[in-house]
């Protein structure tokens, strides 16, 4: 009896740990969502998001990836909706990474997001 609650409890561990890992990251390789601190401002899409830190969604609109910006801190939080691209990587993200341009009016505008742990990368 005692080596069945053992084998239950055993079970009933491995299975939680296999549903953990599974949620990490969803069928396209990237976590659902995520976290993200601008140092500066940074143009997402059409908007000017203030520096700080972000909550980062990514959703499904039809066969659109779409990535929300929701802003952690504040009076009243910024959220912004863009659509992405996702491009696959070799392996693993070691890093997050934040890649941007800076347009005509020395704006920093995300170009690419890369979360660690992730296979694939997010365009704009």
């Amino acid at each position: 009896m005692r080596a069945l609650k053992i084998l239950a409890v055993t079970m009933a561990f491995v299975l939680g740990m296999a549903v953990a890992l599974q949620a990490g990251q969803n069928k396209f390789g990237v976590s659902d969502s995520r976290s993200v601190i601008f140092e500066s401002p940074m143009r997402v899409g059409e908007v000017l998001l203030p520096k700080g830190e972000y909550k980062v969604l990514h959703t499904m609109d039809g066969d659109n990836h779409i990535m929300v910006f929701t802003q952690q801190r504040g009076k009243n939080p910024v959220e912004v909706k863009i659509k992405c691209t996702l491009v696959p990587l070799t392996a693993k993200a070691p890093a997050t990474e934040k890649y941007y341009v800076l347009n005509a009016s020395n704006e920093r505008v995300l170009r690419e997001l890369v979360f660690r742990g992730d296979t694939a990368k997010h365009v704009f």
